[in-house]
Parts: C-alpha cells; sequence; structure tokens
C-alpha cells in the first residue's frame, strides 16, 4: 500500500505532542510587531494548544502526526 499524503498546510501549521494533543502558535506575531507592546509580543512567543473540539479534525489531516 502507498504512504498516507498528509495535508502540508497543517503540518505547517500544527504538531502532535507525545501526549497527542495538537500544538499551534499564537496569530498576530509575524508583522506590524513595532506597534504591538512587549508585554503582547511575549505572549505570542509561547505556543497554544488546539481547542480539543478541533483535535480529531486535525488529526484527520496528519495521519503520521
Amino acid at each position: 500500500m502507498p504512504k498516507m499524503k498528509s495535508n502540508r498546510a497543517a503540518s505547517k501549521r500544527f504538531t502532535v505532542t507525545g501526549t497527542g494533543r495538537v500544538r499551534r502558535t499564537k496569530c498576530g506575531g509575524n508583522h506590524g510587531l513595532s506597534n504591538k507592546n512587549r508585554k503582547r509580543l511575549r505572549r505570542l512567543r509561547n505556543n497554544d494548544m488546539v481547542d480539543k473540539a478541533f483535535e480529531k479534525r486535525i488529526k484527520l489531516l496528519l495521519p503520521y502526526g
């Protein structure tokens, strides 16, 4: 059997942790950073977890994740 293909857009945005949760980056950290204060930028650095309601959908896009 051939390998299953993972959705390339999803694989660039999400990673599956060792416990099986899905990790994502927070939005708003790419451009226009001079207008955002330091506290806000510091919080944007930390990764966030995907809500449990969406985890099953994302895992379908990442078959080997």
